[in-house]
């Protein structure tokens, strides 16, 4: 079993309430638009970190992290990238990827909206963990908190925390 702390648009903010959440986790995934490396040094610096890029992110970003990473973890399949889109409104070149992958959880960021919805077309779970940072229109700062073990996701957790 592996506890997954998943964020995204930390727009460059850390601070000691994110922190706690990384600390529970055995793993942080990051969703894009990371801001500046301060962010993911100090989340590798106490767990593993998958992040991929985002839109704001500079070249220093974009040479550490991918635009697209797809990976296993206890058997589900997983996809991160930063736009995405969501079920029934997926960009094309989006839908062309989830027709050849065909990933079980498939995870983006961008829109500052948190979103987990069932995806009966492509049969996966898509998750959008909102904005961890304070840069945007969001009011409110998200993230999830969730278990995978044995191809299942369980225990869910929407954590809330105010800009």
């Amino acid at each position: 079993m592996k506890k997954i702390l998943l964020l995204s648009d930390t727009h460059s903010h850390i601070d000691d309430g994110i922190i706690k959440h990384v600390h529970w986790a055995d793993e942080v995934w990051h969703a894009g638009d990371i801001g500046d490396v301060s962010v993911t040094d100090a989340i590798m610096a106490l767990k593993p970190l998958r992040a991929v890029y985002g839109n704001i992110d500079d070249n220093v970003i974009r040479m550490q992290f991918p635009e697209h990473l797809f990976f296993n973890c206890e058997d589900v399949k997983v996809w991160i990238t930063h736009i995405g889109g969501y079920p029934g409104r997926y960009p094309a070149r989006i839908r062309a990827i989830l027709d050849s992958k065909r990933p079980d959880l498939f995870i983006c960021g961008h829109s500052h909206i948190l979103k987990v919805m069932s995806d009966k077309k492509y049969n996966l779970l898509h998750m959008n963990p909102g904005a961890a940072g304070r840069h945007g229109f969001h009011k409110v700062c998200t993230m999830l908190r969730f278990e995978v073990y044995r191809g299942k996701i369980s225990s869910l957790e929407v954590v809330e925390f105010k800009r």
